[in-house]
């Protein structure tokens, strides 16, 4: 699977790209991350990418021509690329939509900062507006790394075990616990089942620990 994006800060994806799962995703070939300097697409000496918005207001916002110049460069390279947007006003990430997202091959995201992108990209330009929640960041690019952890997680091979995949909101709930050696501390004892080797015992045991804490954390998850 390839991303693209299209940031103003490209030095930030490194974050993600030299450690941890997305890392080992890239060395296997499994991913690829490609950034792409917007101000590389600015036809003015300054560089600039952003103007005054019309009808005045705090901040500026990200003109047409760099972007749609951008996008319209990656898809020379990937006619196909679905382009995401990143912003408070798109449609929820979660797990339903990340199934759906891993589905495709090549993802462009488009990160915005200021006041965000002129209207007439996400019009004309954009296959899909994404939130990852109901509150404001500075710019797109940690929106972006977390839609790439949680989609690139969804592929064959990139985790190295695919029990990991049964992870909360899987079926719509949340994980159920988990315990690690010693066996007691301060008295604090591991459920007995999880000791007794019968599979059945705590497969049954680990779903019911599952509804108990979803509809104690999130009953809003039960309903669906």
């Amino acid at each position: 699977m390839r991303f693209d994006i299209i940031t103003l800060f490209p030095e930030m994806f490194s974050a993600i790209k030299e450690e941890g799962v997305i890392a080992r995703a890239i060395k296997k070939s499994i991913i690829s991350i490609n950034e792409w300097q917007l101000r590389d697409f600015s036809e003015n000496k300054y560089k600039n990418v952003d103007d005054k918005a019309y009808g005045g207001g705090a901040g500026m916002v990200m003109q047409v021509k760099p972007i749609r110049d951008c996008i319209k460069k990656i898809k020379e390279q990937e006619p196909e690329t679905k382009v995401i947007y990143l912003s408070p006003q798109g449609e929820p990430l979660n797990q339903n939509l990340v199934e759906k997202l891993s589905s495709f091959e090549s993802l462009t995201l488009l990160c915005g900062r200021y006041e965000g992108v002129d209207e007439r990209i996400i019009e004309n330009d954009v296959d899909l507006e994404v939130s990852i929640g109901d509150y404001v960041i500075s710019g797109g690019e940690l929106a972006a790394m977390v839609l790439i952890d949680s989609v690139s997680r969804r592929l064959p091979n990139v985790l190295g075990n695919k029990d990991s995949l049964n992870d909360s909101f899987v079926n719509n709930l949340l994980d159920y616990p988990h315990y690690t050696r010693p066996e007691s501390i301060d008295g604090d004892i591991v459920p007995e089942v999880l000791l007794s080797g019968n599979q059945a015992k705590i497969d049954a045991w680990r779903l019911e620990q599952a509804k108990h804490k979803t509809r104690q954390k999130r009953p809003d998850l039960l309903s669906n």
